[in-house]
């Protein structure tokens, strides 16, 4: 947790894949202060033709590298969705050179009773985690 959606365009190749997804990985850790195995990641890769991201009249131009992330997490504090939208932004186009105008992220906010990670039990709950 949290649970962390990528869509990307067709084309990447596997190794690229892989640091993309341990580069967010990494900054969702660094920012939100999670353990480094609490790692849920699900990509799906669209075909151009389904995959559609304006920029809402802000005038961002977005390139075939083009990343929306959904995250679904327990509250944070504004401070640290300010903090992990700029770490993001700034790993990726290091890493693996996604410009910061190519990188949208919606987070999606839920609480303890939403969550479970298994045998039937709701762990944040009963004291699991």
């Amino acid at each position: 947790m949290p649970l962390v959606k990528v869509h990307i365009l067709k084309g990447r190749m596997p190794q690229e894949i892989d640091v993309l997804l341990d580069t967010i990985h990494e900054v969702v850790v660094e920012s939100f202060g999670v353990p480094p195995r609490d790692r849920y990641q699900i990509l799906q890769e669209h075909e151009a033709l389904h995959f559609r991201a304006l920029d809402t009249g802000l005038d961002i131009a977005r390139t075939e590298k083009f990343i929306l992330l959904e995250i679904t997490s327990r509250p944070r504090s504004r401070d640290a969705k300010v903090v992990f939208y700029s770490n993001l932004t700034r790993a990726l186009q290091a890493r693996c050179d996604v410009p910061p105008s190519d990188v949208m992220v919606s987070l999606h906010i839920n609480s303890d009773e939403d969550w479970s990670f298994g045998m039937g039990s709701a762990q944040f709950l009963t004291g699991e985690l």
